[in-house]
């Protein structure tokens, strides 16, 4: 099997790492990730005829390396494109993020839009995730038991066009209750700017490189930094069938994302008036 291996931490992640020796049992991995952090790029390209720096790290106990100094989709692209043309992957993995990327979180996760975009070239696709946001997460629970998700799901998968959205609680192996196939939960963000906090990143266990924070900006007359670090509320509307609610209750939440974005009962009530 010829498995491509990415995500938005970069190609240095812990979480990468995890991912690519859980992986070695399936196939011939290969591994093109950021050179840099990307969160939050959902499936943001590095369009625009912008030139993109890429390099080749070799062969490492028998993977092949590679980063892109781009968003975590045109790392997906650029693997397919260029670095495993002629040889198509059987199958992308994205992760493990340090991070959920349950309910809405999906609309802005470049963990997600990496593996979109290998569903978006017919190649099933999973996204994995780790409710812990630190360099230095556990990631035991997520080795022992995402490979029997994985071996189930591959070896009775649908079409190409789905990405697989696993989401671990940030819990002990032995505390997780089960796995619950769910749809995409509900929530909101809160308090979402707040005025930038340099002592932040040494909270969270992180560094600004890490994160892809290579310069603070130079502050101009009048103006004021801020920072994305709200918290997210859930919909009171979740109930036992969402991936929020799995979470939040000591279960492996898994969901099944398409390519498609129609709302189809508003498609057809505006038959009826237009």
């Amino acid at each position: 099997m010829r498995i491509l291996l990415t995500n938005d931490d970069d190609y240095t992640s812990r979480g990468l790492l995890e991912l690519v020796e859980m992986m070695k049992p399936y196939g011939q991995i290969t591994v093109v990730a950021p050179k840099y952090h990307q969160s939050g790029m959902s499936m943001s390209a590095s369009l625009g005829f912008r030139p993109v720096a890429a390099k080749s790290l070799g062969m490492v106990d028998g993977v092949e390396w590679h980063y892109l100094d781009g968003t975590p989709a045109s790392c997906t692209k650029f693997a397919i494109d260029v670095v495993m043309a002629g040889r198509r992957p059987d199958v992308c993995l994205s992760g493990i993020n340090h991070g959920s990327n349950s309910s809405t979180a999906i609309w802005y996760s470049g963990t997600v839009g990496a593996a979109r975009q290998g569903a978006l070239y017919g190649v099933p696709s999973f996204a994995v995730s780790l409710d812990n946001v630190r360099r230095d997460a556990d990631f035991s629970a997520v080795r022992k038991l995402f490979p029997p998700i994985f071996e189930k799901i591959m070896a009775n998968r649908g079409p190409g066009e789905v990405v697989y959205n696993v989401n671990f609680p940030d819990i002990a192996a032995d505390d997780i209750k089960g796995v619950k196939v769910c749809r995409q939960g509900l929530e909101h963000w809160i308090h979402e700017f707040v005025p930038y906090d340099s002592g932040i990143y040494e909270k969270i266990g992180v560094t600004p490189v890490q994160l892809g924070i290579t310069h603070i900006p130079e502050r101009e007359e009048g103006e004021t930094l801020y920072m994305m670090a709200g918290q997210t509320v859930a919909d009171p509307g979740n109930d036992e069938s969402t991936d929020n609610w799995a979470n939040d209750n000591g279960y492996i939440s898994v969901t099944a994302h398409g390519i498609f974005d129609n709302d189809l009962a508003e498609e057809d009530r505006l038959k009826g008036i237009l």
